[in-house]
């Protein structure tokens, strides 16, 4: 399965939601989409989802154009925040109406996933809880097993055992079944350890997108006497700086070289790895 945008744009009225948007999604991995409110994670995705065409450029799953192209928008599943206070349904006539729609759907995997979060099989979904609500766009998505699914921030009102279900069965099932994984959260620091690859988008356009080793090991954080640490920074990309009397840590996003970092250490200076939490906000602080 391939996925591949160029120079997409979306705009409404006169102001871009997405400007130039270019990348690929290639192999069966999970992809981590990140992004402040309001960067255009959603407007991308639902563009993915042939929810809405963009206003230029093209996006094709595939080699095919997916808006209104029933075989290529069955192969996509799009989860997210949906409200369901007009849902009478039960869980289980739900599934099954979605079955009809997903030829890869698996049905006793879903029931599975409906144990699972102890949801109510004869409750009507409206009057399920927001967490409840969340569950079932999971088990949804999951069951589902479309070779292109996208959860945009779908664990809203989850509490903190059910996240961690959704994680645990997403890694499952992503070994049993592997397919292109994109999921949009704020939750950077709790998910991080799921993706294969992170994109960022800030102000309609794409940050950066890298595997999520390669980008770990661009970024580190220097500490030290502050004399020391800006020679030893002063070519170096710096995000972060914070300084306490003689002393100064600064966060730089590049690689450092073996010698740079045995040179640093000769010098009595701290080098720490930085998370990716880290990296999200010091990286879209700086680019706004």
């Amino acid at each position: 399965m391939n996925v591949k945008a160029e120079k997409v744009q979306l705009k409404y009225g006169k102001d871009f939601a997405l400007k130039d948007i270019s990348f690929e999604l290639s192999g069966e991995k999970i992809y981590g989409l990140l992004g402040r409110n309001g960067a255009g994670k959603t407007s991308l995705l639902s563009i993915l989802a042939s929810f809405r065409e963009p206003s230029s450029g093209t996006i094709t799953i595939n080699g095919e154009i997916p808006f209104e192209n029933a075989k290529v928008m069955q192969q996509v599943a799009f989860l997210y925040n949906k409200d369901y206070k007009e849902e009478s349904d039960n869980v289980i006539d739900m599934l099954e109406d979605i079955q009809r729609y997903r030829p890869n759907f698996d049905k006793n995997y879903a029931e599975y996933l409906v144990d699972r979060f102890k949801l109510d099989r004869k409750k009507p979904i409206k009057k399920f809880s927001k967490g409840m609500q969340s569950s079932l766009n999971v088990i949804m998505g999951l069951a589902s097993r479309a070779p292109v699914t996208i959860f945009d921030e779908v664990y809203l009102g989850m509490d903190a055992p059910s996240r961690d279900i959704f994680y645990r069965e997403l890694l499952e099932d992503q070994g049993k079944h592997p397919r292109i994984i994109i999921l949009s959260t704020h939750l950077v620091s709790e998910m991080d350890y799921l993706f294969d690859e992170v994109m960022i988008i800030n102000q309609g356009t794409i940050l950066l997108h890298e595997e999520i080793d390669t980008l770990l090991a661009k970024g580190a954080t220097i500490t030290g006497n502050a004399d020391l640490v800006n020679d030893f920074t002063s070519n170096k990309k710096q995000i972060n700086m914070q300084e306490l009397g003689t002393a100064k840590s600064v966060t730089i996003y590049g690689e450092l070289s073996d010698d740079e970092r045995e040179a640093a250490l000769e010098s009595g200076l701290d080098l720490a790895p930085v998370s990716l939490h880290e990296l999200f906000i010091h990286l879209t602080e700086e680019e706004n």
